[in-house]
């Protein structure tokens, strides 16, 4: 893996090459294989000082939280294929996959995409063990699944065998409309969160809920329609989206869906990795009179 952005010693090292001096081209493995730590700095959340150690809340916009999103996508823009990112995926992407996992307090998923790719409980690791325990956050994230009917298998691992506590995020409304599922989502050991008066889950509000309940590094792994809400309610603080070096025509969504923003929001390049040609990008989005600069 290497950095291609910021720049780095070696690669300004790199372009000190005259305009007309040859150079080798560098194989698409070039690089080495990062460290579990070296990846934990890189993707720290904001706030969080050099090696583990608590810098104070992230600070994004909901409520003192920082939302990061997670997605992968195609070069012709598919967010999927077959209905599962893993035919998208490669070796290096889900070791950041890993690694934004265990930076997290919790992570957000739609039940549909909680189905569809299988969602079980995140796994406490003994490689971040001493950074968790130094931030102050249980051994292993919480999953918040996000739903409206809360028609979910509740005999599924993912609330019967949490390390922590599985949240199910849903609106007033529909616990109201519910509240049968409501009971049967507690009994199975689920924690049931409204977030915002109607039948759906109101972005901001399911943002401000997870904050006030310490959980204020957040990171969504969507699916589309998740995101897309994150997005058009302006309270996602960051993307880091992998660039897969295929193409799949057909007809997959792209990585958010949902009606179009008034304005398209700016985000700024924070970072690029690459390895075997996947692209491993990080956006943070801009405020007011430009770049979050908090980290």
């Amino acid at each position: 893996m290497r950095r291609l952005f910021p720049p780095t010693a070696e690669s300004d090292a790199a372009d000190l090459h005259g305009p007309h001096e040859p150079r080798e081209p560098r194989p698409p493995h070039a690089g080495r294989t990062w460290g579990l730590d070296e990846l934990a700095e890189a993707y720290a959340y904001p706030g969080e000082s050099p090696g583990g150690s608590p810098g104070g809340s992230p600070g994004g916009t909901g409520g003192g939280a920082w939302l990061r999103g997670n997605m992968v996508a195609s070069l012709d823009g598919a967010a999927h294929h077959g209905g599962r990112s893993q035919p998208l995926s490669s070796t290096a992407d889900m070791r950041i996959f890993g690694v934004l996992r265990a930076l997290a307090d919790v992570v957000i998923v739609g039940a549909e995409t909680a189905r569809a790719e299988g969602y079980r409980p995140a796994r406490a690791r003994e490689a971040f063990a001493e950074r968790r325990a130094a931030l102050g956050q249980p051994p292993a994230p919480a999953i918040a699944v996000v739903s409206t009917g809360l028609e979910l298998d509740w005999t599924l691992p993912l609330f019967t065998a949490p390390a922590v506590p599985t949240l199910v995020l849903t609106g007033e409304a529909a616990a109201a409309r519910h509240p049968e599922r409501v009971r049967r989502a507690r009994e199975a050991g689920a924690d049931v969160v409204t977030a915002g008066p109607g039948e759906g889950v109101d972005p901001a509000a399911a943002v401000r809920a997870l904050a006030g309940r310490g959980m204020a590094r957040q990171l969504t792994e969507g699916g589309p329609r998740l995101l897309g809400g994150f997005a058009a309610a302006g309270v996602l603080d960051e993307l880091c989206l992998t660039v897969a070096p295929v193409v799949t025509a057909g007809a997959a969504p792209r990585i958010t869906a949902g009606p179009a923003m008034a304005v398209p929001e700016r985000f700024a390049l924070a970072s690029v990795l690459e390895e075997d040609g996947y692209l491993f990008t990080r956006y943070r989005r801009v405020r007011g009179d430009g770049p979050d600069a908090r980290g």
